[in-house]
């Protein structure tokens, strides 16, 4: 059973920068895609960043130019968050596609002074 465990959230202030990793566990198996998402509070949940098997990347308008998706040979995504604004406070979930897909369970992004 794949699990993916995020970690790295926390309380910034705005401007300030956070890095967030996903680590999988329980596959050997490299996955087609790997994506952040983002849910705020009383919103729906969005797209932030995806990195394929061969390494192109594909941001949201909202992140271009602040935020850097990458990942390892362990297969390990991070997320590289630069200049944070407050709407960029929500919880941070990454997902993984290789014959279905995966989710973590999240972590808290707050960006407030």
């Amino acid at each position: 059973q794949v699990q993916l465990m995020e970690s790295g959230g926390g309380l910034v202030q705005p401007g300030g920068s956070l890095r967030l990793a996903c680590v999988p566990s329980g596959s050997r198996f490299v996955f087609k895609v790997m994506a952040w998402y983002r849910q705020a509070l009383g919103k729906e949940r969005e797209f932030v960043a995806r990195i394929d098997a061969g390494g192109s990347t594909d941001y949201a308008d909202s992140v271009k130019g602040r935020f850097t998706i990458s990942k390892d040979i362990r297969n390990a995504l991070y997320l590289q968050m630069n200049s944070l604004k407050p709407e960029d406070t929500a919880v941070y979930s990454c997902t993984a596609v290789s014959g279905r897909q995966y989710w973590g369970q999240g972590t808290q992004v707050t960006v407030s002074s």
